[in-house]
């Protein structure tokens, strides 16, 4: 794609924004220009505007970094605490305060992956979200960084959020065999992992972060 080519994309694409990009091949032109750095350095900005605005549209709920990972935090928190119960407390509450904690701590780990292994690369964030079809809350990185970085450590950017759910049942599983707590909750916390691990390899592949992680990682080899 030549530059003329995605300039008048881009064009086309702040012309759309906040509507529905679809149509205007921003994404296309996206792709191309992280495999320049010549062209990141021109179109980054830009393509960052146009990002925010098409997701603004499409969030439901926008939440500012700071008080977003402090709530995400104090959730962290609350599943640790309730994992903990499990070893003072009889059947069947030993169980649930298992599951508890694991919920807990699926629901505010994943975001936080993202976020921490993005800071170490450089990557910005802008705040937390919840977005349409999409309940759980996620956490909104500002595209011109994202551009800026180096593709492998994009690439683990987004690997890092699905590999941090897949730990949580795991160490949750653990504590309730330590714990000596209920078989059904055990039960529960295996059928969990095997479910993440069946859906990681069905779905988010597909669309999901794995399928992110694989499209970052062709910008290392080049294809």
């Amino acid at each position: 794609m030549t530059p003329a080519e995605i300039d008048a994309i881009i064009e086309r694409a702040e012309r759309a924004a906040p509507g529905d990009l679809a149509g205007t091949g921003f994404w296309r032109a996206v792709a191309a220009v992280k495999g320049d750095p010549a062209l990141v350095e021109t179109y980054a900005d830009r393509i960052a505007a146009i990002d925010d605005r098409a997701f603004g549209a499409w969030a439901l709920v926008r939440v500012p970094l700071g008080p977003g990972t402090a709530v995400m935090g104090a959730v962290v928190l609350v599943g640790v605490v309730f994992l903990a119960a499990a070893f003072p407390l009889g059947a069947p509450w030993d169980g649930l305060a298992l599951l508890a904690g694991m919920g807990a701590l699926a629901v505010s780990t994943h975001g936080l992956g993202h976020l921490a292994v993005g800071a170490l690369c450089g990557i910005r964030f802008t705040g937390w979200f919840i977005g349409r079809g999409r309940p759980q809350p996620g956490v909104k990185i500002d595209y011109g960084s994202y551009l800026r970085t180096p593709p492998r450590c994009r690439a683990w950017m987004h690997a890092a959020g699905a590999l941090v759910t897949k730990v949580v049942p795991v160490v949750a599983f653990g504590i309730g065999v330590a714990a000596a707590a209920p078989t059904w909750a055990l039960a529960i916390l295996a059928a969990v992992t095997v479910l993440q691990i069946v859906t990681d390899v069905t779905l988010s592949t597909r669309s999901g972060d794995w399928k992110k992680f694989r499209r970052e990682m062709r910008y290392v080899s080049g294809t």
